[in-house]
């Protein structure tokens, strides 16, 4: 889609694959070409699988754009905002093969998609807003709560505690870990059973499933654009 984010299909998926420097930061190109390739995927009808590099799905938001002015803050995040609000409601099955870190932005990826696959290994995964001065905003609270259990919303959103992989399912982030070597045959064997299931009544479902959350997230997006979105020092 851009250099920053790959698509590649294939019979039963379409792998989307995030390489944006040592954090795989997502900035606006990130998000545009995730935009982009969400896009393709549902033109050609295809379940999705979004990873990104090895030991790196993503640190979170670009931070020279996040520090640069409470405005380029805002931007940025309610483009994020809206794509998690994009996948969740996505009429496509998505699949994330979570190649190790997940922190911020990169973990809200994690809890916007319908599967998750982490790796085994020294990774860590979680929201760290707090921890770097951010104080969290209405959409990422609105994500949180749509899929942690209030033990670990509370733990995650406000103490910031960050998980390893094992934990990381307990929290709600991932759905099951796999040895490095098996993350992406695991996520094809995943979409190739997503394949068989009828689309029509995917699509359907996951909007009577997740109505009131769809909507919290849309009401906590139009909060946030009348809110300040900064890093505090």
């Amino acid at each position: 889609m851009n250099e920053f984010v790959t698509y590649t299909s294939e019979e039963n998926y379409a792998l989307i694959t995030i390489n944006n420097g040592k954090a795989n930061a997502i900035s606006h190109e990130v998000v545009a070409g995730l935009n982009a390739s969400l896009d393709k995927a549902a033109a050609e009808n295809k379940v999705v699988i979004i990873t990104g590099q090895k030991g790196i799905l993503s640190g979170g938001f670009d931070l020279k754009v996040m520090t640069k002015s409470p405005e380029a803050a805002k931007e940025l995040v309610t483009k994020g905002s809206q794509l998690s609000l994009k996948m969740l409601s996505f009429s496509q099955p998505i699949i994330i093969a979570c190649s190790g870190h997940a922190i911020a932005k990169g973990a809200f990826l994690l809890l916007s998609a319908d599967y998750r696959i982490g790796t085994e290994g020294d990774f860590k995964i979680g929201l760290n807003e707090v921890m770097i001065g951010m104080t969290m905003h209405n959409a990422g609270i609105a994500i949180a709560k749509s899929r942690l259990s209030e033990v670990y919303l509370n733990r995650s959103v406000n103490n910031a505690e960050i998980y390893n992989p094992k934990d990381a399912v307990k929290a709600g982030f991932l759905d099951m870990i796999v040895p490095d070597t098996h993350l992406l045959p695991t996520a094809i064997k995943v979409a190739g059973m997503f394949a068989k299931l009828n689309k029509k009544a995917h699509a359907q479902t996951k909007l009577k499933v997740r109505k009131q959350h769809l909507q919290d997230l849309e009401n906590a997006i139009e909060l946030d654009l009348n809110s300040d979105i900064s890093i505090n020092s």
